[in-house]
């Protein structure tokens, strides 16, 4: 199969093109998403990561960057491509898209599927509690992570203090080989399994009060909340009102430890790392 490939990094490129070469399959094109939005403007980060792709692009590949929807599905047709692999594009792909490939899209997306349908999957992961994460591939339709399951695996575990570093070399590699599989099961022509919505939740961006600590809320809870941001990176970290001042939360326990104790709903939590903050704005 002729197979452009849609993600964010290089890293990730490589990673796909890598699984695609191993299935027996053409890399043709790579796609980067560089705006959040169709028909809008390129923006800082954006520039600068397609220009660590260029750097980086094998030779005969090229690199597409699409201002529309309707542009990116002339681009495809012109490489008359079997198949469209995505891993993290912003867009939501119409109709024009997902069915110019001769074989349609598929998609990689880091739950286990129906859970986690949504932009933020590891994040709200990380917001619940839960001691791992999985990795599906399914079949793209016009609505976001619906389609039909192709194959997935679970048991990625969560740290404690998860971050980045720690997680994507676990992730990378349940990819590759779910490309691989995914792959063939496209090329026999496999419908895959229908998802089941009654297991359904979403995933969707983290909502802006989510950033204020309110210590009237369950302690495993706030817990989690510290985790998250932190995954996130410590410029993310929730502020909270502490002893009449504001910090800056980038780490918590739930056992006491050296640190700052404080009531919770149901227990204690100690904070262990934090800096001072500005009161925030609050939305309502």
């Amino acid at each position: 199969m002729r197979v452009a490939l849609a993600t964010f990094g290089v890293e990730e490129f490589a990673l796909l093109r890598t699984a695609c070469l191993d299935a027996g399959h053409v890399p043709v094109a790579y796609l980067y998403c560089r705006s959040m939005k169709p028909n809008t403007g390129t923006d800082a980060h954006a520039a600068a990561t397609a220009g660590e792709i260029v750097e980086a692009l094998p030779p005969g590949l090229d690199l597409l960057l699409p201002g529309t929807a309707e542009g990116l599905a002339s681009a495809l047709a012109g490489y008359r491509v079997d198949l469209l692999v995505v891993y993290g594009f912003n867009w939501k792909l119409p109709a024009s898209v997902l069915g110019t490939p001769r074989f349609g899209v598929v998609n990689i997306h880091t739950s286990l599927l129906p859970r986690y349908r949504g932009p933020a999957p590891v994040l709200w992961a990380i917001r619940n509690g839960d001691p791992e994460i999985g990795v599906t591939i399914h079949r793209m339709d016009e609505r976001f992570d619906t389609g039909p399951v192709l194959v997935q695996r679970g048991g990625i575990p969560l740290d404690e203090d998860v971050t980045p570093q720690r997680l994507w070399p676990r992730i990378r590699p349940v990819i590759r080989d779910l490309v691989v599989t995914a792959l063939c099961m496209v090329a026999s022509e496999s419908p895959g399994i229908p998802q089941d919505d009654s297991g359904a939740s979403s995933a969707g961006f983290i909502e802006p009060e989510f950033s204020v600590v309110d210590w009237s809320r369950p302690a495993r809870e706030i817990h989690n909340q510290v985790r998250m941001f932190a995954f996130m990176g410590r410029d993310h970290a929730p502020v909270a009102q502490v002893g009449g001042r504001w910090l800056a939360v980038s780490r918590t326990r739930l056992e006491p430890v050296d640190g700052i104790r404080v009531e919770c709903a149901d227990a204690p939590i100690w904070i262990v790392e934090s800096e001072p903050a500005t009161d925030p704005v609050v939305p309502r």
